[in-house]
């Protein structure tokens, strides 16, 4: 089997938007492929190195999320970044083999630069596609499911290895490329109608949302402002829980659209349908969820049973390329 590498940084818990982006299809992965899932405390300290507390305990909420919407802890090798010395090795080798100006012009670099409001870059923050590059290739994954928005990093990974075996290889291939497996699936737009639903936006309905939650927070959601009335008709172009409609509701999709352009549904009623979809989705995650917070134990055992199996393989990888280095005795 080829094998994937993905994840997520442990800063929170994770949400609907997530699901859609990555998580569903994650699921569907895991019975194709080796699949590899990182839970990047470390990387998490490029943001939130002010809140360690918040890193640690999100280490059990991601990896319980992940394990509630489906996968299965018998086909993946889920693992914790910081518990992986190949991964802290070759961030610093590949250091070595990329300029800074080419890092502060990575896109995602400079969208994240804005979003976050920094004036003064860290080092850890600047070079955080060296350290992705390290979590990609210290497993010699073949693939990296990812959405456009992060093609940058993966062809920083590619070119931080074409340029490792260029130097060490003699001809060799050392590390092994990875490719990209592209997502086309559209990102989910914030309840406030923000082009992103995020944590930090509190803006997003959280995978562990209770069915009260998730109906205040749908309420909540921007609709079309130009519909005052009942009796108006609306455009579903411009109202954000048309779109939550076309994520989780396709079948009712088109019905609703038209529903609303000739006032025969009210913003109200359009939003108990949605919620009463969402809780439909969630409902089985929930009862798994609960499963694994009464077993925490049992949760550790998975994460560091991964983390021993990402270990293994992670310290064949550092033989490889330290004797290619000449790094050896």
């Amino acid at each position: 089997m080829k094998r994937i590498l993905t994840g997520d940084r442990t800063t929170g818990r994770l949400h609907l938007g997530h699901y859609v982006g990555s998580l569903q299809n994650r699921v569907k992965l895991q019975e194709e492929y080796d699949t590899f899932i990182i839970l990047a405390d470390v990387q998490a300290l490029t943001t939130h190195f002010e809140r360690p507390e918040l890193i640690n305990k999100s280490i059990y909420d991601v990896a319980i999320d992940n394990l509630s919407v489906g996968l299965n802890p018998n086909r993946i090798t889920m693992f914790l970044q910081s518990k992986i010395g190949a991964i802290a090795e070759l961030t610093v080798f590949y250091s070595m083999l990329v300029s800074v100006n080419s890092l502060r012009h990575n896109p995602t670099i400079k969208t994240e630069v804005t979003q976050y409001g920094y004036d003064d870059l860290s080092y850890g923050f600047l070079g955080y596609p060296v350290s992705q590059a390290a979590d990609i290739t210290f497993c010699s994954a073949d693939l990296v499911p990812v959405g456009e928005d992060q093609l940058p990093h993966i062809e920083q990974a590619r070119k931080i290895v074409r340029r490792f075996n260029d130097l060490y290889g003699n001809g060799k291939i050392i590390i092994k490329q990875p490719d990209a497996l592209i997502s086309n699936t559209p990102r989910l737009i914030g309840l406030d109608g923000n082009s992103k639903m995020g944590k930090s936006l509190g803006n997003a309905i959280y995978l562990s949302d209770t069915s009260e939650e998730v109906n205040l927070k749908v309420r909540s959601a921007i609709t079309d402002k130009n519909r005052i009335k009942r009796t108006d008709p609306g455009n579903p172009e411009v109202c954000t829980v048309s779109k939550y409609h076309e994520a989780f509701n396709c079948s009712e999709y088109q019905n609703i659209c038209e529903m609303c352009r000739s006032a025969s549904i009210g913003c109200a009623a359009c939003k108990t349908l949605l919620s009463k979809k969402i809780n439909s989705l969630l409902a089985p995650f929930r009862e798994k969820r609960a499963y694994y917070e009464e077993r925490k134990a049992e949760v550790r055992d998975i994460i560091l049973a991964g983390s021993n199996r990402a270990n293994l393989i992670g310290n064949e990888t550092m033989e490889v390329v330290k004797k290619a280095m000449s790094i050896y005795m």
